[in-house]
């Protein structure tokens, strides 16, 4: 039921990370399913170093947006870096 809770919640999270993090975004849906995951996320690290995860609501829902907003800085990250890899040199040929 934990699991449940921590998807709804994502939803939430997901749409507010997208509000909050602007910039070149990834669209309702993929906020939202970064929301979910970054929940899930969030609610297992908050768990591996022993908080309580029946803080209510509101604990609930900052735990789910820290998450989500951690994995989206970290997804724009390899986004980014898979771009400026794949981008070819205007002079790779020059020297044929």
């Amino acid at each position: 039921m934990h699991i449940l809770w921590w998807i709804l919640v994502g939803l939430m999270a997901g749409w507010a990370t997208g509000q909050l993090m602007r910039g070149s975004g990834y669209g309702v849906f993929m906020d939202i399913v970064l929301g979910i995951a970054g929940s899930l996320n969030g609610a297992f690290l908050m768990r591996s170093m022993g908080y309580s995860l029946h803080g209510g609501v509101l604990y609930s829902v900052i735990v789910a947006i820290a998450g989500a907003v951690i994995l989206t800085a970290i997804a724009r990250f390899f986004i980014t870096v898979t771009r400026m890899i794949r981008v070819p040199s205007k002079n790779r040929n020059a020297g044929q």
